[in-house]
């Protein structure tokens, strides 16, 4: 899961994202306007922290931005607790939530979590497809019941297909879901090919069926 926090103050910043790093999400920052926005026109997000008070600009005028390019990206604003017209103005700008500073960091996450849930998973914590169960509370996966041990890539990997099954989705797509703006400095997708093959090597250990595609020239397709 990728969240991108916008947030000018270093110290909140850092901390939600060293908090959420922990909780494995794949975690980017902006700490401008300007940054933001190129962020948000360039990447999709699974959820997007947003401060409303920006250096350069506000924080709603990315809201009308994601609005624009009918993105579907979660949204949780982050305000000071004076700015209720602020929050009501974002909320009806199709923000998913709010978070009032100062907060505790595992409500944040909750939230977070909470959002991604709604907009993804229909408000389960859990995704079914055949024999593959995934837990996203827990962000554990089981094969028949059994449990499948994963590393975080691994993890983060069959969510993606699992989520986006039987669509074609392209070796840049998964490549920037993993590792975010980090694939700026890579050229080649070796390290992409070898998670694949690994976890499709444990999936099929487990006595799960090879559900991995490869489409020629495009991709990758997640089905029956």
């Amino acid at each position: 899961m990728k969240i991108l926090i916008i947030e000018d103050e270093k110290s909140i910043r850092e901390s939600i994202a060293t908090y959420l790093t922990d909780e494995r999400y794949l975690c980017e920052m902006a700490v401008d306007y300007s940054s933001a926005l190129e962020k948000i026109e360039m990447y999709e997000y699974d959820c997007i922290l947003l401060d409303i008070t920006l250096p350069g600009g506000n924080g709603l005028s990315l809201l009308n931005e994601l609005k624009n390019l009918n993105r579907l990206d979660g949204v949780l604003i982050i305000s000071a607790r004076n700015a209720l017209d602020d929050r009501i103005e974002g909320l009806n700008l199709g923000a998913d939530d709010y978070l009032t500073k100062p907060f505790h960091l595992s409500e944040l996450s909750a939230r977070v979590a909470a959002i991604i849930r709604r907009k993804q998973f229909e408000g389960n914590n859990e995704i079914q497809f055949n024999e593959i169960n995934i837990d996203t509370y827990a962000k554990t996966v089981s094969i028949n019941k059994s449990p499948l041990e994963l590393t975080r890539r691994e993890y983060d990997l069959i969510l993606f297909f699992v989520t986006n099954k039987n669509r074609v989705i392209s070796k840049n797509a998964i490549a920037e879901h993993l590792w975010g703006d980090e694939m700026d400095s890579i050229d080649n997708f070796d390290f992409l090919y070898t998670h694949i093959k690994n976890l499709r090597k444990k999936l099929t250990d487990a006595g799960c069926t090879d559900y991995i595609h490869s489409i020629y020239g495009m991709g990758y397709k997640f089905s029956n």
